[in-house]
């Protein structure tokens, strides 16, 4: 593939309005959850997944706008583990989060329970394992959030709701990924792609090797269904299309767009898009080029927000004018093909690879630990030799942030704000300049939040920010009991007294701080 480069221009919105508590007539919703390594061969060869109940992939969470959801994680794994929930808000409540920079990992033979609240949010979402590299060999489910009653969905009701997963799939495991990519070799094309945990149809005998499971989905002629497609891989963007079908996209990641349809669209990495499909004739055709990355990019430029929809509350999602808000801060994060830093491959944002501490920022943070992170990273490309560093952005409370991604690497760019969402506002090729302002979408750019491909993330491209409330002490909910402690605090956890049993903590759960941290993650959604 001849070398490109993209442009990505996003908006993000960091808005520190505190979200109200859960109320007492909001409904629970329990789960209690085993992770485990589970037997399968998916493309043919006995491998070790990550399933969830004994489950590849994990069972669905199916709930409604502001329900609270508590699921009992034990990590019967060999290794550490945490759950992120992709897409979900969590305001005021960093440790529901389940990122290495919130969280201390569950310890196997461990477990933790998460809380949390899907305050005013509805739409498709997907969990995962944020820690390194455990999305690659599963571990991820559907997170579904549906309409109250009392606010009706922007499409006639569908006779049906599917959940299809798509992605990539390597048969080297993920311990072997993680060798791999230490040792500085990149990752190699993918064995397969897997629908729903399951090889593909032998559509072909000479590309799909016979024996293997496919998924059946059972529908009946003339009922219209809707789709909800993740694409939950390591590194490939997919091109989607339904024999016979042509789709009607209704939503993305939380956001009911403009309702059009496409003949095949796009999924990269992370993202996930919610369709409509009455039959509408042949297979449609793909894009002419498996490297069409202007097919591509006019693609995503096409997609809108629904400004007349309303969404998980009566106002329609248009009452929000994001173009209307003045800009406090602007941050110009450059990105480049990886490379080596101090004799290790590492990916970097403004020269800067993060490194994850072993003590957790926000622990860090309220306890006063010192030394952990800096409030530095640099809001513009620095002329310096690229480094590894524990660098976060110093955000401004209640303030308004434009971020503006410059690829110069040669492979298409996507990023992910996790625990919020952000306004695409534009996307372009070449360099951004401050004339680039004049093509921004201020009306309907649809607001999303997309996720990460392993490798890059793997790799250090990430960041976090920091915004600090001076106004108010009781900026973040009360640490929970159940913490788990870490690093410099470790001296602060009491053993669980067997396994599988609720998490102890030290009897700090009353500390408040005027803290609230959020995490930028960049990600490379690759052409294969």
């Amino acid at each position: 593939m001849p070398p490109r480069t993209a442009l990505l221009l996003v908006a993000v919105v960091l808005l520190a309005a505190a979200a109200a508590p859960a109320r007492a007539g909001d409904p629970y919703a329990y789960y209690d959850w085993e992770v485990s390594y589970v037997s399968a061969q998916p493309l043919g060869v006995k491998q070790k997944v990550i399933g969830i109940n004994g489950q590849f992939p994990g069972p669905a969470l199916n709930v409604t706008t502001n329900w609270n959801v508590v699921v009992n994680v034990r990590n019967a794994l060999d290794e550490p583990l945490l759950l992120t929930w992709n897409g979900v808000q969590q305001r005021k409540s960093a440790w529901q989060d389940g990122v290495l920079g919130t969280n201390c990992a569950v310890p196997p033979g461990w477990n933790w329970t998460y809380q949390f609240q899907v305050k005013d949010q509805v739409g498709s979402f997907f969990y995962f394992p944020s820690t390194p590299m455990h999305r690659a060999a599963g571990g991820y489910g559907a997170l579904t959030i549906n309409n109250r009653d009392v606010i009706p969905i922007p499409f006639p009701f569908p006779d049906g709701d599917i959940t299809l997963f798509i992605g990539d799939w390597y048969n080297a495991g993920h311990k072997a990924l993680r060798r791999a990519l230490d040792g500085g070799a990149p990752l190699g094309s993918p064995d397969g792609v897997l629908i729903n945990g399951l090889g593909p149809y032998q559509y072909n005998q000479s590309v799909v090797p016979p024996g293997l499971v496919y998924e059946r989905i059972n529908v009946e002629p003339g009922k219209t269904y809707r789709f909800r497609v993740h694409n939950v891989g390591v590194s490939t963007s997919l091109n989607f299309r339904i024999q016979n079908h042509n789709l009607l996209l209704v939503e993305t990641e939380g956001s009911y767009t403009s309702q059009q349809n496409y003949s095949n669209l796009d999924i990269h990495v992370g993202q996930s898009y919610s369709f409509l499909g009455p039959a509408s004739g042949p297979l449609p055709d793909p894009p002419n080029d498996q490297y069409d990355t202007a097919f591509s990019i006019n693609q995503a430029r096409s997609i809108r927000w629904n400004v007349t929809a309303s969404g998980a509350r009566p106002n329609p999602q248009g009452s929000f004018h994001y173009g209307d808000i003045t800009v406090t801060d602007v941050y110009f994060l450059q990105s480049g093909p990886p490379e080596l830093i101090n004799g290790q491959l590492r990916a970097t944002l403004n020269g800067i690879s993060y490194i994850a501490p072993s003590t957790p920022l926000v622990l860090a943070q309220l306890f006063n630990v010192p030394g952990v992170y800096k409030l530095d990273f640099p809001n513009h490309p620095m002329n310096r030799l690229p480094k590894v560093d524990t660098s976060i952005i110093n955000g401004t409370y209640k303030g308004f942030m434009e971020i503006i991604f410059q690829n110069n690497a040669t492979i298409l760019l996507t990023y992910h704000l996790d625990g919020y969402a952000f306004f695409v506002v534009g996307m372009d090729y070449g360099l951004w300049t401050e004339n680039s302002r004049g093509t921004y979408n201020k009306w309907d750019g649809v607001a999303r939040s997309t996720i990460q491909n392993l490798d890059s993330w793997y790799l250090g491209q990430e960041v976090y920010i920091n915004v600090v409330n001076p106004e108010d002490n009781s900026n973040m909910t009360d640490l929970p009991d159940n913490t788990i402690f870490c690093g410099a605090l470790s001296s602060l956890q009491k053993e669980q007294s067997h396994r599988f049993q609720y998490s102890e903590a030290s009897p700090v759960a009353q500390w408040r701080k005027t803290v609230s941290l959020m995490v930028l993650v960049a990600w490379f959604a690759i052409w294969s």
